[in-house]
């Protein structure tokens, strides 16, 4: 079903004012035994990280970590360990030292857990806000295939919860998929990181970790720079009385930034745009919950192969480009959250 925006007239809800050059960047990383390599490669590159960041946007940047791998018994180390906001470089290279790759038991980890203890994070309201999920394993109650928590979270957590939280809260998602593992569930990572206007990103290795990460900040600070005047744009049709439904009002955007010559930072795969939804990413991201996610869409424990859509030989970049009509969506998409957790003034 079409998500559609309804506003009444006089109701205009004030939206925290962002600051572009002020970036919260937060990662949730699985810290289980087969993701030693992407735990080195962010070690190792973090200062090149930031450094580059902050020399191409003049930023003041915070990082935080949430280390997690899964609940006992399939784990007895940790389920979740949270490293708040630093604007130490230090302070994060000495938490990934202290990360190591092991355990985790059954397929599933503890996604639910990661991304509820994001949400706790100290973000600043004036901040452009990332979260970088990094990831090769589903959360807890997707599939039952090797699932010691077929129900889903043993804590009651809910990931199609919280990352409407996140959404309403200005947080960003971008999903790092490490492929092939994730490839059955990547449609359901796709839904995540739709509902908070992100990206999913596929992987087939490490070496790329560093890029993705430098390209998909710039990218989300410089569309931040104009999501004053998105939000001015949407607030102006649902004045007019119309109801509106996202695809429309994306071309609505679309066209006023084009008209106002916007130039924003791309990250891209191959020196092309990623991609965006599908119509099944779009059914799992109108599901209120993981019940629903069980209910709707069975997941069979002999399911057929998944092909990658990451390759060895990838490369990514970040390039200045016109505003895409995929970014008009996911501005669209991240104006609406906001808004809702303003004022409840959307019927979805």
């Amino acid at each position: 079903m079409a998500s559609t925006i309804q506003y009444q007239k006089g109701e205009r809800p004030e939206l925290a004012k962002h600051d572009s050059s002020v970036l919260d960047l937060a990662f949730a990383m699985d810290c289980t035994g087969s993701m030693s390599s992407y735990i080195n490669s962010a070690r190792d590159n973090i200062r090149k990280i930031v450094e580059e960041i902050v020399a191409a946007e003049k930023s003041d940047v915070r990082l935080a970590l949430v280390e997690y791998r899964d609940h006992p018994p399939q784990d007895r180390t940790f389920v979740t360990r949270v490293h708040d906001f630093t604007p130490s470089i230090g302070n994060m290279k000495s938490w990934l030292d202290d990360c190591t790759a092991e355990g985790g038991g059954d397929t599933p980890e503890a996604v639910a857990d990661a991304l509820h203890d994001v949400l706790k994070l100290s973000w600043r309201e004036n901040s452009t806000k990332i979260c970088v999920l990094i990831s090769d394993a589903p959360p807890h109650g997707l599939s039952p295939a090797g699932d010691h928590f077929p129900n889903g979270c043993p804590a009651g957590l809910d990931p199609m919860v919280t990352v409407r939280e996140l959404a309403e809260k200005g947080v960003t998602l971008y999903s790092v998929g490490c492929e092939p593992a994730i490839n059955q569930y990547r449609d359901f990572f796709m839904a995540l990181v739709y509902i908070t206007g992100g990206q999913y990103v596929p992987l087939a290795g490490s070496k790329m970790l560093a890029q993705v990460i430098i390209g998909g900040a710039q990218e989300e600070i410089s569309l931040e720079r104009w999501m004053a005047e998105v939000d001015e744009e949407i607030k102006k049709e649902m004045e007019s009385g119309r109801v509106i439904d996202d695809e429309e009002m994306s071309h609505v955007v679309h066209a006023k930034l084009k008209s106002k010559g916007a130039v924003t930072k791309q990250l891209r795969r191959n020196k092309m745009e990623l991609g965006g939804e599908n119509d099944l990413v779009k059914k799992y991201a109108d599901v209120k919950n993981m019940d629903e996610i069980r209910t709707h869409f069975k997941m069979n424990a002999d399911y057929a192969p998944v092909a990658s859509m990451a390759s060895a030989h990838d490369s990514y970049g970040c390039e200045e480009v016109e505003t895409s009509m995929l970014q008009a969506k996911r501005m669209v998409k991240r104006s609406k959250a906001r808004m809702a957790s303003k004022n409840d003034m959307f019927d979805e």
